[in-house]
């Protein structure tokens, strides 16, 4: 536990970067509404899917899977975490400009009972209007923190597999909780994967170029010596 800490303090810095996500957050917020009109994506294969109220479980559990999972990354490879929040990030934008521009919804069941399951649907379904479908936040984030969960970013394999896995599920959770349809999830992926490989090629171009300016600072001119008997003056 005390290595832990001392791991995380070493990183506050970087760890505050986490705070852009809840920034840019308020425009969700802002967009989440049917002023704009509304549009369905709805097919036979969403219709068809069962609402299965235990699978709020894994759908609420995406806030602290998303913060866990940044800050593992953050203690265990820096450089996979600024690519993975700066995507992050980006596809929140691109998220935000979609619903702005093309706004869809999705159709909810009736609920009924008094489940605590039913109770915990209806406090999410209170809370989040059925806007801001396409593509699923959830989805992207999720499908983010998976890509970036590969041997060379996290040794631990029960990590990886347990990121992974956490993530599918999540995913998978949004379309049983009626939260989001089929397609919302696959735009999801496509953006997620498009912009994980835009940023991860742009730091890898960049790369070179960091290292040669990092050399040219680190040369130091030869300095000149000059011992008493070279400076005095010969007569």
């Amino acid at each position: 536990m005390k290595k832990l800490l001392l791991a995380l303090n070493r990183h506050m810095a970087l760890l505050s970067l986490l705070l852009t996500i809840p920034a840019l957050s308020v425009f969700y917020d802002l967009l989440n509404n049917a002023d704009r009109g509304v549009h369905s994506l709805a097919t036979d294969i969403d219709r068809a899917i069962p609402f299965l109220n235990i699978m709020i479980v894994p759908y609420v559990a995406w806030y602290p899977f998303l913060f866990l999972t940044l800050v593992y990354l953050c203690v265990q490879d820096r450089k996979t975490y600024f690519t993975t929040l700066i995507s992050l990030n980006i596809s929140l934008i691109v998220c935000y400009v979609i619903y702005f521009l093309y706004q869809t919804t999705t159709i909810r069941p009736a609920l009924s009972g008094d489940d605590p399951l039913v109770k915990l649907t209806a406090a999410v379904y209170s809370a989040d209007p059925p806007y801001n479908c396409f593509p699923s936040i959830h989805c992207v984030t999720s499908y983010l923190m998976m890509k970036a969960a590969y041997p060379g970013s996290i040794r631990s394999k029960a990590a990886r597999v347990f990121i992974k896995s956490s993530g599918s599920l999540i995913m998978v959770s949004t379309l049983f909780v009626k939260q989001h349809v089929l397609l919302d999830a696959v735009g999801a992926i496509f953006l997620g994967e498009t912009m994980y490989r835009i940023v991860h090629y742009a730091g890898a171009a960049c790369a070179p170029r960091k290292e040669k300016l990092n050399r040219k600072r680190e040369y130091v001119w030869p300095k000149k010596r000059f011992s008493l008997s070279t400076m005095k003056k010969k007569y």
